[in-house]
Order: C-alpha cells, then sequence, then structure tokens
C-alpha cells in the first residue's frame, strides 16, 4: 500500500521523520529482516509540528548534515507519512464500477459523496467486501501539499523519493515478515512514541480502523544524549506524575477502541485478540507492563535477534518502524 506519487527504482533508504527525530535504516536482508546501517538524530521542536513541516529551512540544514554523516548522496528514499496528516476510512462505490476505473471515481467523488477534513488529498485504497450492488473499499488519505512538501525537501537535497507509507503498515509488514502473525487475528497495534500515540486495528493484514493522539512534549523536562552506539536517549527530568496521566488518557483510548471495534465494527462477532507495542518512548517497558496488567489481552512487542552489536547490528526497538519500511516491495 502506498500513495501513488512516485516511480519505484533500486537501491534505496528508508527515512521516519516524526516531531522529534529523523531516521534511517538500509536493508541488509530480508529473511530474517536485518539492517545494514542504522542512524537516527534528534529534531528540537518547533521544526515538525503534529507531522507537518513547519522550519523547512532548519529540516533541510538537519537533514543536509544527516546525509553526509550518513554517507547516503544521491540516494532514493522512501519514507512514511507521519500519522497525524494520514485518514483511513471505509467507503462504498457500485460494484459495476471497473478495477482500473476505481481510482478515477474516487477522484471525481472526493469532496462530493466521500468527504475528507482536507483538498487535494493523495490516496491509496484496499478492496474489501463485494454484495453485487456495492463494493466496499478501504480508503487511505493524506494531505497532498503535505505530502509533498516532504518529497520536496528531500528533492532539494538531491535524494529522490519514490515511495510513501503509513506507519502501521510499515510495522505490520515486519511483524508479518517475522511470523508472529496469526490465522483469523485482530491485531490491536499501539505505536507509543516521544510526543504521539498511535492506535490501528487489523483484521488478518487490513488496518481498519486508525486514531493519533499527540502527547505533551516540554524539551525542558528531558535529557537528550546519544549513547555510544549512536541511539538517542531520553531521560524525563519532570514530575513523573505527569507522565502517568499522560499514560492514564492513553490507555483509556486503547480501550474505548477495543470497545468500537467489538461492538460497533464487529457488531459483538470478533473480539481484538493481540496487542503490538512497539515506539521509541524511553518508558516503553513500564507501558508494557501496564498494559499486561491492565487489559485481558496478549501484549506482543517485536524482537530481533542478532548476534551483531553496534550500528551494523541488532536494530534498536526505536528503529523497528524503518524496519518494516525498508521490507517494503521486497520480494
Amino acid at each position: 500500500m502506498a500513495f501513488s506519487l512516485f516511480s519505484s527504482k533500486n537501491r534505496i533508504v528508508n527515512l521516519v521523520l516524526n516531531d522529534h527525530s529523523v531516521r534511517f535504516v538500509e536493508l541488509k536482508q530480508a529473511n530474517p529482516p536485518a539492517a545494514q546501517k542504522w542512524c537516527e538524530r534528534f529534531l528540537p521542536p518547533g521544526v515538525i509540528t503534529d507531522g507537518k513541516i513547519t522550519d523547512s529551512d532548519t529540516l533541510a540544514n538537519i537533514l543536509e548534515e544527516c546525509i553526509d554523516e550518513w554517507k547516503i548522496k544521491g540516494r532514493q528514499v522512501r519514507f512514511i507519512v507521519p500519522d497525524p496528516l494520514v485518514i483511513i476510512r471505509k467507503v462504498s462505490i457500485p460494484a459495476d464500477i471497473q478495477e482500473d476505473e476505481i481510482k478515477g471515481y474516487l477522484y471525481l467523488e472526493l469532496g462530493s459523496s466521500i468527504h475528507l477534513p482536507f483538498e487535494e488529498p493523495v490516496f491509496d485504497y484496499f478492496p474489501l467486501a463485494d454484495n453485487g450492488k456495492t463494493r466496499e473499499l478501504l480508503l487511505f488519505a493524506a494531505p497532498e501539499q503535505n505530502v509533498m512538501e516532504y518529497a520536496e525537501v528531500f528533492s532539494s537535497l538531491k535524494l529522490t523519493p519514490i515511495a510513501a507509507e503509513i506507519s502501521p503498515l510499515a510495522l505490520y509488514r515486519l511483524y508479518y515478515q517475522l511470523g508472529q502473525s496469526k490465522e483469523k487475528e485482530v491485531l490491536f497495534t499501539v505505536q507509543f512514541d516521544l510526543t504521539s500515540v498511535n492506535l490501528c486495528i487489523f483484521e488478518e493484514t487490513v488496518p481498519l480502523v486508525m486514531r493519533q493522539f499527540p502527547l505533551p512534549f516540554d524539551i525542558e523536562k528531558w535529557e537528550i544524549k546519544q549513547d555510544t552506539a549512536g541511539r538517542m536517549v531520553f531521560k524525563f527530568t519532570g514530575e513523573t506524575d505527569e507522565l502517568v496521566m499522560q499514560f492514564e488518557d492513553i490507555l483509556n483510548e486503547i480501550n474505548k477502541l477495543v470497545d468500537f471495534y467489538r461492538y460497533t465494527l464487529s457488531n459483538e462477532k470478533r473480539d481484538v485478540t493481540k496487542f503490538l507495542l512497539n515506539g521509541d518512548h524511553p518508558m516503553l517497558t513500564a507501558i508494557y507492563e501496564e498494559m499486561e496488567e491492565r487489559f485481558d489481552i496478549p501484549v506482543e512487542m517485536i524482537e530481533l535477534e542478532s548476534d551483531e552489536k553496534g550500528k551494523t547490528g541488532s536494530v534498536p526497538a526505536n528503529l523497528l518502524l524503518s524496519l518494516g519500511l525498508a521490507l517494503k516491495e521486497v520480494k
């Protein structure tokens, strides 16, 4: 699943940008998934806000330094469309619309029968049920202007953007590639990052519903440094109660989405069967333990086995999303 803005070639780097970081992974092998190289860089507040580029000059300067340091000049790039920009919506179209006409039909209906909270979307779709009269599709959309701003920053630095992806699909791809998926499961992915949380529910391989929540982030209350392996290390120096309240709010939202799936989306026919927790939040282990205690649903995390150490060895947990992106279109 990709937003169809770009053509595809080979030798690709994989970038994940959010409000507080830029991360890069280059794939070594797909099975089992392993990284040839990975790197990350902290972004100060105000460069990207709620997924939108708010200071393109500073972002370009930081990326230029990263390109030189990571030795990725002139490369082709896949990137994640930041979660706050993405909408997943179920839509119905007449069943007699031919496969090669669906995209054109959706273009015509956007803004009339299909309403989105932004104009000029870039989108993709996934076919669902067909009852003979109507066909259901899952629509993935984002504002084209914001997506293209990322592409233009990359292009200005002589990187060539070739594909844009959404984070739940990148995470699920890695989960599936590692053989952790089960038949007929309903997977609830929780991407718990320093400045935001993404919740998404999959039936089999299809992401049916997604919710995005920003987290308050006051840089004055965090100590940020890099360890000897090049990983960013965050240590909270504020009042612990602040984080506890943030976690409590998110756990309540998780509970609401579990109930929404059970009672509304599946009409009490199915339940969430597993949580998949991932992210770069430094308290991820505590979040995992709290979820295990609070929910009667198994909680898993993705763990890569590796005997190697250092930059070309095992990818840290906070870069697993980049590794999932790197698996895109790998045969």
